[in-house]
């Protein structure tokens, strides 16, 4: 064999070193049915230990993408691994590599949980003894203990997305691909999901596709957002801040002739909006009046507005920057001006 030529194997491993610190990469993934695109060439990568928000409206191509990540569906064009093994060529190395709870929890209403995952267990071809410890561990982990008895289709919605849970991880996998967790779930329900899926990202890269905004504010520490088929945006909040230049919110209560207040304060530089905003003690109290100030730089305009204040004499009773939120962001990537 020729000096510096790789076989198949060799080149397998080689990926394999390379790709130690990076769990999923994705290269130009399309998928066509018919002539609509529901992915058009999206490409991304997700490191080792990140909890990542895959976020993006109904129909914008985010379960596509999971089902392609997890060897469920076949992309029209493109390539994608996790922890540096092909998706197509090697689909059941990966699913080793997966837990996958989809949309749909794959559950069997009449069999008893504990059951269940016995079951699910020896279809993951865990030995019996790998299995009653990974059963122990996923029972206390996900909150099953007094549940173990009772048939799935007793249980409410929120103990299913625990099964459904313990399910997807009673492998151990290195990877956890969760597809809208906390749908329709109650608000306690919903909190108690979120603080699981926080616990499980301190030992395994998390992957949660939603479409719900407070759900990845609350879990992911980065986010790609996908609209319409494509990738529109990737990074944590600070940097998708700076990358659409959103625009920022100055909450100020000031005690001051409210028309020259507005005036004053629509002729700062960088400023685009000011409006009297209601609060819990109405528009004004004591002639205080409560504005938001719409700007490009928070922390500057509010330094601006002290300084005004100042010269004015006005009374300042609250002054705070809030810079744009993943919903302002959100809305300004995914709807067309």
């Amino acid at each position: 064999m020729a000096r510096g030529h790789l076989t198949r194997g060799d080149k397998f491993i080689k990926s394999l070193i390379r790709s130690t610190e990076i769990m999923i990469e994705a290269k130009g993934l399309s998928k066509y049915y018919g002539e609509f695109p529901a992915l058009k060439g999206i490409s991304f990568q997700i490191s080792r230990g990140e909890i990542v928000g895959f976020l993006g409206p109904n129909g914008a191509g985010k379960t596509t993408a999971m089902r392609i990540l997890t060897g469920y569906l076949k992309p029209t064009a493109g390539q994608a691994t996790v922890a540096g093994v092909d998706v197509l060529e090697h689909p059941i190395e990966v699913q080793k590599k997966i837990g996958y709870l989809p949309e749909t929890n794959p559950l069997y209403q009449d069999m008893v949980v504990s059951d269940y995952l016995d079951f699910i267990g020896d279809v993951r071809k865990l030995s019996k003894s790998r299995r009653a410890e990974r059963m122990k561990i996923m029972i206390k982990k996900c909150g099953l203990e007094n549940v173990l008895k009772k048939s799935i289709g007793e249980l409410s919605k929120g103990f299913r997305q625990r099964v459904g849970l313990a399910q997807a991880l009673i492998h151990d996998p290195e990877l956890l691909i969760l597809d809208e967790p906390t749908s329709g779930l109650d608000p306690k329900q919903i909190i108690e999901i979120r603080e699981l899926i926080k616990s499980l990202g301190k030992e395994k890269t998390v992957v949660l596709s939603t479409h719900i905004l407070p759900e990845v504010h609350a879990t992911c520490e980065r986010v790609v957002i996908v609209n319409e088929g494509s990738i529109v945006a990737i990074g944590n909040t600070g940097e998708l801040q700076n990358r659409v230049g959103s625009k920022g919110t100055v909450i100020a209560r000031i005690r001051g002739q409210e028309a020259q207040v507005l005036q004053h304060l629509r002729s700062i530089s960088g400023v685009s909006d000011v409006r009297p905003a209601a609060d819990s003690m109405g528009i004004k109290v004591d002639g205080i009046g409560r504005y938001e100030i719409r700007c490009s730089e928070p922390e500057e305009t509010a330094e601006l507005i002290f300084k005004a204040a100042s010269q004015n004499g006005w009374a300042l009773r609250e002054l705070h920057a809030e810079q744009a939120s993943l919903e302002d962001i959100f809305l300004k990537l995914t709807t067309k001006e």
